[in-house]
């Protein structure tokens, strides 16, 4: 299902010269989302080969992750993976543009769903569905292409470029009812007030506050304790959506786990810890689709000087 432009931001504001590059990229993501799909995941893994050679500081980060993640991998299987990691996400870049520029119909007979049903029935009780989720590749295709089967509330973060942030809210809008930036508590509990699903990532490091730190992959990391929170809210009930692009990348799994059962449980850590295992769990399915290249273990209880990565200024 389309919806409406909501306070859809005016684009004509960003019309002076030093947009024009920003437009440029645009209007090339644009005529990229219109081409054939084939052929669009090829360009998605040149790209993906293209940042893997050239983009070495995130390079660097994946390398770190992936060593401490998968320390039962040799060098050779490692190696592999983070290629294909990078492949992955180059792809994910190509369904970006697809997501904003395209309407998620055209890509219907390419999706397999499984476990709506667990959607449905807890979108029953009234009491709003925290539906979690975490940074594949996939991220922003998989959201638009949840959207022929029911509507949610996102949340997101702004990005540092005033035009592409529009552009990138607006093309949310056509498709999310409410689209929230993720400092804005009061809106998200509000979501799950009014009965709302709400989809939410809690697998990035976001410091030290309100975090607790808990084994990720067996290293312990800060992991946000807000999902808990959320949760408790309205009683909400919390499911795991899954989605991948298949092997082959010819279509997409959309999967929807039953609810977390006595979630939250009161204790913020141990509710932290389940929630790791869960992301782990679907991470493992597809590791290479995951989004390795984000510093998740940057905040160390020992402060800043114990951080793995070399580069202390890429996030």
């Amino acid at each position: 299902m389309i919806h409406k432009a909501i306070d859809r931001t005016p684009l004509r504001q960003f019309s002076g010269p030093r947009y024009w590059p920003t437009w440029l990229l645009l209007a090339i993501m644009w005529l990229l989302a219109h081409l054939p799909f084939s052929l669009q995941m090829r360009i998605g893994q040149l790209l993906g080969w293209l940042s893997y050679v050239f983009a070495r500081d995130r390079r660097d980060i994946a390398r770190v992750n992936l060593a401490l993640c998968f320390p039962e991998l040799d060098e050779p299987s490692r190696q592999k993976l983070l290629i294909d990691t990078f492949l992955s996400n180059g792809m994910g870049a190509m369904e970006i543009a697809m997501s904003w520029c395209r309407n998620p119909q055209d890509f219907h007979s390419r999706i397999e769903v499984t476990g709506l049903e667990h959607l449905k029935a807890a979108r029953m009780q009234g009491r709003g569905v925290l539906l979690l989720c975490c940074h594949f590749s996939t991220l922003e295709f998989g959201g638009t292409l949840f959207t022929l089967f029911d509507e949610m509330d996102i949340t997101y973060r702004e990005n540092r470029n005033p035009l592409f942030n529009a552009v990138m809210t607006n093309g949310r809008k056509r498709h999310f009812p409410n689209v929230i930036e993720r400092k804005n508590v009061r809106d998200i509990y509000r979501s799950l007030k009014l009965g709302h699903i709400l989809w939410y990532a809690p697998d990035q490091d976001y410091g030290p506050k309100l975090s607790v730190f808990v084994h990720f992959f067996g290293v312990e990391a800060a992991t946000i304790t807000a999902t808990s929170r959320f949760a408790a809210a309205n009683n909400s009930a919390v499911l795991f959506f899954s989605h991948y692009r298949r092997r082959d990348n010819s279509g997409y799994y959309l999967h929807f786990s039953p609810p977390v059962d006595n979630y939250p449980s009161g204790d913020e850590e141990a509710d932290a810890i389940r929630i790791n295992g869960i992301i782990e769990q679907a991470i493992r399915k597809h590791p290479e689709q995951y989004l390795w290249m984000h510093k998740r273990f940057k905040t160390q209880r020992a402060g800043k000087a114990a951080r793995p990565y070399k580069n202390k200024k890429v996030r």
